[in-house]
C-alpha cells in the first residue's frame, strides 16, 4: 500500500527545526489552496535575491531549484544557453558545454559538506518560506554514489520529496535508493511524446510507480496540456499519486509557453478542482513565458491570476 498524503506532508515537513515551527511564516494559501512557486521562476536572480522575491510576492511555499544552490548558481547553468557577448551555441557545442557542467555538479554533489544544505534551509526559514520540495535533476551519467548523495542532500534541507525531471531508466537505478531513504520522489514531465524513456504520457508516469512504493507525480498542467492530455481529468482520476502541480499555461500541440490566460492550459479549472474537492496537493507557479516585467513582477501577476481564479478577496 502507498502511505497517503497526510504521511507524506509529515514527511516534508520532518526536517524543520523546532525554532522554524515558531517562525512567523508566509501563509499563501487561498480558499484552502496551497501556492507557491518553483525558485527556477527566479532563475534570473542569485538565491538571496530569490528568497527576497518570494517574499515580496508574499509567496510562503517554495520548491526549490537546485542549480539555485550548485556551484555556479544558475548564472552558471544559463551563461550555456546565453552565452555572454549573444553569440548561440551550436547544437554540438550546447551539448558538450552541459556534459562538463554535469561533470562539474556531480563533482560537487560527492563533495559538498552536509551543513551546507542545513545552511540554506535556515535561510528559508528565516525569511518565513517553506521548503517543500528539493529539485533535482539527475542525467543518464549519474554514478549510484551521486543517486544515493541527492537523497542525504534533500535530508540535509529538511524535505521528504525530491522532484526530479528525469528519464524513465534513471529512475529505475533511483528506485532502490527512494525505498533505502524512505524518500519520496516525483516525477516532473515534459511535452516530448516521442521519446518513450521521457516522462510525458500517461502511461510514462504509470510505469514509474510501479517501480517502488516511494515514487510519485509532479504534473505540470502546462506541458500535459502541450502534450495533448487533459490535467483537469487526469488530477480527478490520479489525485493519490500527485504531490505537487506545476502551473503554466501553454498552447496545445507542443505550443510555446504564453502569458497566463492566453494558452490552452485550463489552469482556473485545475485551481477550482482542488478547491472543490480538497485534495492536499501544492500548485507551485512556474513563470517560464517571455514577460515584459521582472521576474518578481511576473510571478506576481501569476499569483493574482491565481486569487482571481480562486475568486478570492485580495
Amino acid at each position: 500500500m502507498f502511505p497517503s498524503r497526510r504521511d507524506i506532508c509529515k514527511l516534508a515537513l520532518c526536517g524543520i527545526p523546532a525554532s522554524a515551527a515558531f517562525a512567523k511564516m508566509i501563509n499563501s494559501k487561498i480558499d484552502g489552496v496551497q501556492l507557491g512557486v518553483q525558485s527556477y521562476s527566479f532563475r534570473d536572480l542569485p538565491i538571496d535575491q530569490a528568497i527576497h522575491a518570494m517574499v515580496t510576492d508574499g509567496l510562503g511555499d517554495c520548491e526549490l531549484f537546485s542549480p539555485h544552490i550548485e556551484e555556479g548558481g544558475v548564472a552558471a547553468l544559463d551563461s550555456i544557453f546565453h552565452p555572454p557577448g549573444g553569440k548561440e551555441l551550436t547544437h554540438e557545442q550546447t551539448a558538450s558545454a552541459l556534459k562538463a557542467y554535469n561533470d562539474k555538479i556531480r563533482q560537487w554533489r560527492l563533495t559538498v559538506p552536509l551543513d551546507y544544505f542545513t545552511g540554506v534551509r535556515k535561510k528559508f526559514n528565516d525569511a518565513g518560506i517553506q521548503l517543500y520540495a528539493y529539485n533535482l535533476t539527475l542525467d543518464e551519467g549519474a554514478t549510484d554514489e551521486e543517486i544515493d548523495r541527492s537523497f542525504e542532500m534533500a535530508k540535509a534541507l529538511g524535505v521528504g520529496i525530491i522532484t526530479s525531471s528525469t528519464t524513465l531508466p534513471v529512475a529505475r537505478r533511483m528506485a532502490p535508493f527512494a525505498d533505502k531513504h524512505k524518500t519520496i520522489v516525483a516525477f516532473h514531465g515534459h511535452s516530448d511524446i516521442k521519446d518513450p524513456n521521457q516522462f510525458a504520457t500517461p502511461e510514462s508516469f504509470a510505469q514509474a510507480l510501479a517501480m517502488s512504493k516511494q515514487y510519485r507525480i509532479n504534473l505540470d498542467i502546462g506541458h500535459f496540456t502541450a502534450a495533448g492530455y487533459d490535467p483537469v481529468d487526469y488530477l480527478a482520476k490520479n489525485h493519490d499519486s500527485i504531490v505537487l502541480l506545476h502551473l503554466k499555461d501553454r498552447k496545445k500541440n507542443d505550443g510555446p509557453n504564453v502569458p497566463w490566460g492566453q494558452g490552452d492550459t485550463p489552469i482556473k479549472a485545475v485551481l477550482l478542482l482542488l478547491k472543490e474537492k480538497r485534495y492536499p496537493i501544492p500548485a507551485f507557479i512556474e513563470y517560464e513565458y517571455k514577460g515584459t516585467g521582472t521576474s518578481t513582477e511576473e510571478v506576481a501577476k501569476c499569483y493574482q491570476y491565481c486569487k482571481n481564479a480562486l475568486n478570492a478577496s485580495t
